[in-house]
């Protein structure tokens, strides 16, 4: 399995790329996220891969950072979600967006992604719940991460659902501590 290419970029036509690496051209398809964040032609590149064999093909999709890879993968994960509409899905949506989407259990938000219907939606919230969760929601957040952790935790602990307790820590400014972070949580959720 090739898992990294390091080389020369040497096309770019969205969503396909060429990376010359030691004289073997590897054509890989990248998310929009990552193609935005290329260099220009004849520069350096280096991305991570993940290769996709099928009966009749052996594909290769490339992405700029370890997220987009990991939630990659997650998509792949989720019954009747393939490469293509994983690659659709982290095109039309920022990796914090699916976050929240799932976390928010908002279909309309995914349902505006080419290829993605109401049906899909809800089976990727359904089956993607479990595995993004409060978790990803923390790491997916600006926030430092034992502050806004420590905050979505009080707030569960005062009885609030997950719902609420996301939204407000959502709100948040991203440099809040945890005692004003809780205090300003608690006055949005008491509106």
């Amino acid at each position: 399995m090739i898992a990294r290419l390091n080389g020369l970029l040497i096309e770019k036509s969205p969503p396909h790329i060429v990376v010359d690496c030691a004289g073997v051209g590897y054509e890989v398809e990248v998310p929009m996220s990552t193609f935005y964040n290329l260099p220009d032609i004849g520069a350096k590149v280096n991305l991570l891969t993940y290769m996709v064999v099928r009966e009749d093909a052996q594909l290769l999709y490339g992405f700029g950072t370890e997220q987009e890879k990991s939630t990659f993968k997650q998509l792949l994960k989720v019954n009747g979600i393939g490469a293509k509409s994983a690659l659709s899905i982290l095109s039309g949506v920022s990796i914090e967006d699916l976050v929240h989407a799932v976390n928010m259990q908002e279909v309309s938000m995914l349902t505006r992604i080419p290829g993605i219907g109401k049906k899909t939606a809800e089976r990727l919230l359904l089956e993607l719940k479990d595995k993004f969760g409060i978790a990803g929601f923390v790491a997916a957040t600006n926030q430092p991460k034992l502050a806004s952790h420590d905050i979505l935790n009080a707030l569960l602990a005062l009885g609030y659902n997950d719902r609420e307790a996301l939204l407000a820590v959502k709100q948040l400014p991203a440099d809040a501590n945890v005692s004003d972070g809780i205090k300003q949580a608690l006055k949005l959720l008491s509106k």
